[in-house]
């Protein structure tokens, strides 16, 4: 009874330490060491600094603009790769968890 529980808690500590991006955006100034959430961030603040008309005039920011969206959503999509694949191996362990609070008698 306990693997269901254990097994959940790890899964949700798991998704909240992947997505932490505030702890290292504080301690890491080396750019080599940042984890893929600061690059994330980083990249969809760009999308939004080009969205915004930023690098219009000449072939400033051209390339960028353009291919924008393509690349925060595979990059999106990249980052949560690990999690959607770890996740089916545990997701016979969530249904019991949440389901041992749900069965009296």
């Amino acid at each position: 009874m306990s693997k269901a529980l254990i097994s959940v808690i790890g899964l949700y500590y798991l998704v909240a330490h992947w997505n932490d991006f505030f702890t290292a955006l504080i301690y890491i100034r080396k750019n080599e060491l940042r984890p893929l959430q600061i690059i994330l961030r980083d990249i969809l603040l760009s999308n939004q600094v080009f969205a915004g008309g930023a690098g219009v005039g000449g072939d400033a920011g051209g390339y960028a603009q353009r291919y924008a969206d393509q690349i925060k959503y595979g990059v999106i999509i990249v980052s949560t790769l690990p999690v959607l694949i770890l996740y089916p191996f545990i997701q016979k362990y969530f249904e019991k968890g949440v389901l041992i609070g749900s069965i009296k008698g």
